[in-house]
């Protein structure tokens, strides 16, 4: 099954490139169609827009449902795995008392191990989809923006596909920019993944404990700990709170930018005559895609480090368990 819905999964990607395509070129149409005043050609768009939006439906909703399914037999598979080697024997008594980053395992198979099999999924979804638009949408900024001819100093000099030179070398910016300021961002959610479950794991124990006594330094000791562990907590909050800050600020002036670029970019040659007003929308949607998908890294970097702290958590308990079982087979 899990073949199937990597087959399912890969032929929507393929045909939803495929639906954007087309919509790419109908952008074109329509708006050459309203430069020229063409009331039957903008019927004519109109209507041939309705299988395409259609179709577009039709597989982001099959998308949907072919990657939620992976992921929930993947988690489902891990999960049983990882309790079935937890409870086993007397794992989960002797984990106790072994040395390393394990601590609330419980925790790690309930939450790690759903990031640990959801975002790997969404990620290798997006990068397939992003390298595949990319190389299509090169060949339309290409195409449609031909070379820019610049007169300067008594000579002429022509830029052959401009449009995409300008693309990978704003992108390339962009992606070095955010790899500078999320070079510590996986550190920081595994930090914040560990308070938080330390201050769960405090406030279990502390349940439990007040269940079975009365005596007040039950309560004030309790208190006193998990105070400590709310404040880790919110300490690391902070940290992570400045690192989607910095983040928030260049992934926000991008979205800004880079449609103003792409249409700017695309002006001269409108103003020469050599671009009609539907290749202008048509040049600047793919200048926004294209730039979207060379970013993939910079827009995914915050759930890139979300899933490697998951998976390394989840690793860390799969050793400590190793170590456990092979003391018991020796």
């Amino acid at each position: 099954m899990a073949w199937l819905l990597v087959g399912l999964l890969i032929a929507t990607v393929l045909l939803q490139l495929f639906t954007q395509y087309r919509l790419n070129f109908w952008n074109r149409d329509f708006f050459d169609a309203i430069e020229h005043k063409n009331a039957a050609g903008l019927w004519q768009q109109a209507l041939a827009l309705l299988p395409i939006a259609t179709a577009s439906l039709a597989l982001a909703i099959i998308s949907v449902w072919g990657r939620m399914t992976m992921q929930r037999k993947w988690r489902e598979w891990l999960s049983d795995h990882l309790y079935d080697y937890w409870l086993e024997r007397d794992h989960i008594v002797r984990l106790r008392f072994m040395s390393g980053e394990h601590q609330a395992p419980e925790f790690r198979i309930a939450e790690d191990a759903r990031v640990a099999t959801d975002l790997p999924i969404d990620l290798l979804l997006g990068l397939l989809s992003s390298i595949l638009v990319a190389i299509t949408f090169i060949s339309v900024l290409w195409k449609v923006g031909g070379g820019l001819a610049i007169n300067a100093l008594g000579t002429s000099l022509v830029i052959p596909g401009y449009l995409v030179i300008a693309v990978s070398a704003y992108s390339v910016l962009l992606t070095a920019a955010m790899m500078l300021i999320a070079r510590h961002l996986t550190r920081v959610i595994e930090e914040n993944k560990r308070t938080e479950a330390e201050l769960r794991s405090v406030g279990t124990h502390l349940r439990e404990a007040g269940e079975r006594l009365v005596e007040p330094e039950v309560y004030t000791d309790g208190r006193r700990a998990i105070g400590a562990a709310l404040e880790a907590v919110i300490r690391v909050w902070r940290t992570y709170c400045w690192q989607l800050m910095r983040m928030t600020m260049v992934t926000h002036t991008n979205v800004l930018l880079t449609p103003l670029i792409g249409l700017l970019l695309c002006t001269p040659k409108y103003i020469e005559g050599t671009m009609t007003l539907g290749e202008v929308i048509q040049a600047a949607a793919a200048f926004v895609v294209v730039q979207c998908d060379f970013n993939w890294v910079t827009d995914s970097s915050g759930r890139i480090a979300e899933c490697a702290a998951s998976a390394n958590r989840v690793a860390s308990l799969l050793l400590a368990l190793d170590q456990i079982h092979g003391q018991h087979d020796s």
